[in-house]
């Protein structure tokens, strides 16, 4: 074993960590604590002593593999000025991304038989669950969970876990447990973290109004009379900054309104599809109408728009540093469709193609959505100004997936992009064509770069992919 420090792994070393008490700053009105960006005003640590702003990590999944040739660049050259159509969104930013070919995932030995609940499971703990309790969760500890153990207490939330659909999946290949198929996240080897799947209920979680105890209170805690109250004091607030900090005040409040409304416009679409499903149209409603008792999301709506939402909800947590560390599972394993895409096909339906070309065609389709998600969160990002550099310079932005290919379930090759400097501790704008290492390999370097102090590899890993960093 070699490149780990022989520091702690998994547990918050209190007493070697500073004292951060100006690290965030807050605006109150009616009891609502609304956390604000980073200013270079007010410095980032007790005293006003400038640092660097904290690195976050987060990590984006998609299931079942990509259509290889459409992902792959085939060269640097092309990395750089002529990307493949499935990672051509991220085209503009591809000097702040990093892609590496050749991190093989977990031997699914001895689960042949268990593709979906590993391509999950293992993303993030590069292990094969215990194959002697396969009735019931024994794995291990997941990287976002590692990091949540060393940065969690500097912030209101440890980690942030994030779904676009709920984990539910009833399914037991190979006589594995069901939530394999549904978690990423793992507290300890026995307790996977559950994902929020409501837009609203974040929100709350990250800005609610909060009792002497810290619990949100106050549901829909941005209601235009708490904004307007808030607001006002943002305007006092803003006369004592400096004017790069009142740019960064005005754009920060901007993301929460865009936020909220998006959400509210999201929660309006779904009440007059339950209203219309029970027979209501929605100018027959009244004002005495009850409303719906419960509101899922829509199959038949536009899985992207929900998927902005959780990104725009992540980049809030980052930039106000409630959290640094976050996971967001876009779909499970066998159960979603894009019908904006122009055509109802589930996913995982289409993934056993063959030759198939109309099949490869909706699969690569898939393939680019959800990859262009990913850029509309990093370009954002890269958008918001932070310290000396960005947003996107300060974190470590994870997209990937858990098999090669849907096909035949490889996973020689795993498909990950890497987006952000990590602070400076990660090399981009780079294609690395034949890197030799594995998942562990890989989880266990982010993790170094984030500034986790490791005494032991993540999983299968033997090394850290020292091509990687800066």
């Amino acid at each position: 074993m070699n490149n780990f420090p022989n520091q702690q792994n998994t547990t918050m070393n209190t007493m070697s960590q500073p004292s951060l008490v100006d690290r965030r700053t807050f605006l109150k009105g009616v009891g609502v604590s609304l956390a604000l960006p980073f200013f270079d005003s007010f410095g980032w640590a007790a005293g006003a002593i400038p640092t660097r702003p904290p690195v976050r990590l987060a990590f984006m999944y998609m299931p079942h593999g990509v259509i290889m040739n459409q992902f792959w660049p085939k060269s640097q050259e092309e990395f750089l000025s002529a990307a493949p159509p499935i990672i051509r969104s991220l085209q503009p930013l591809m000097d702040q991304c990093l892609m590496m070919k050749g991190i093989s995932g977990v031997s699914n030995a001895p689960f042949p038989g268990a593709p979906h609940a590993l391509e999950l499971s293992t993303w993030l703990t590069a292990r094969l669950p215990d194959a002697d309790s396969r009735d019931r969760i024994n794995i291990s500890i997941s990287a976002d969970q590692i990091m949540a153990n060393y940065v969690g207490a500097q912030t209101l939330l440890p980690s942030l876990e994030l779904a676009t659909m709920p984990q539910t999946w009833k399914e037991n290949q190979e006589g594995l447990h069901e939530g394999y198929y549904n978690h990423c996240s793992y507290r300890s080897p026995t307790q996977p973290v559950p994902a929020e799947t409501d837009p609203r209920n974040v929100l709350n979680r990250l800005f609610g109004k909060r009792g002497k105890e810290g619990k949100v209170t106050q549901a829909n805690p941005l209601d235009r009379q708490m904004l307007d109250r808030v607001l006002g004091g943002a305007r006092d607030l803003r006369r004592n900054l400096a004017r790069g900090d009142q740019q960064k005040l005005d754009e920060y409040l901007d993301s929460v309104r865009s936020v909220e409304r998006r959400i509210a416009a999201i929660e309006t679409r779904q009440q007059q599809a339950a209203l219309e499903k029970n027979g209501v149209a929605p100018s027959q409603r009244h004002a005495t109408d009850s409303a719906p008792i419960e509101v899922k999301i829509p199959e038949g709506d536009k899985r992207s728009e929900y998927m902005q939402v959780m990104c725009d909800l992540t980049i809030l947590a980052f930039q106000t540093d409630t959290t640094r560390v976050s996971t967001y599972i876009s779909s499970r394993p066998n159960g979603a469709s894009y019908p904006e895409l122009g055509f109802s096909d589930q996913h995982h339906s289409q993934t056993h193609y063959g030759a198939d070309q109309e099949m490869i065609r909706k699969v690569a389709a898939i393939n680019k959505l959800n990859v262009d998600q990913f850029a509309y969160m990093v370009k954002k990002m890269h958008a918001l100004k932070e310290g000396d550099g960005t947003l996107l310079d300060h974190s470590i932005m994870l997209w990937g997936s858990g098999l090669e290919d849907g096909d035949k379930h490889k996973r020689d090759n795993l498909p990950f992009i890497i987006a952000g400097k990590g602070g400076g501790s990660l090399k981009t704008g780079l294609f690395l064509s034949n890197i030799q290492g594995n998942q562990g390999d890989l989880l266990t370097t982010l993790l170094s770069c984030a500034g986790v102090p490791l005494d032991r590899p993540i999983g299968i890993a033997t090394k850290q992919i020292t091509e990687m960093k800066a």
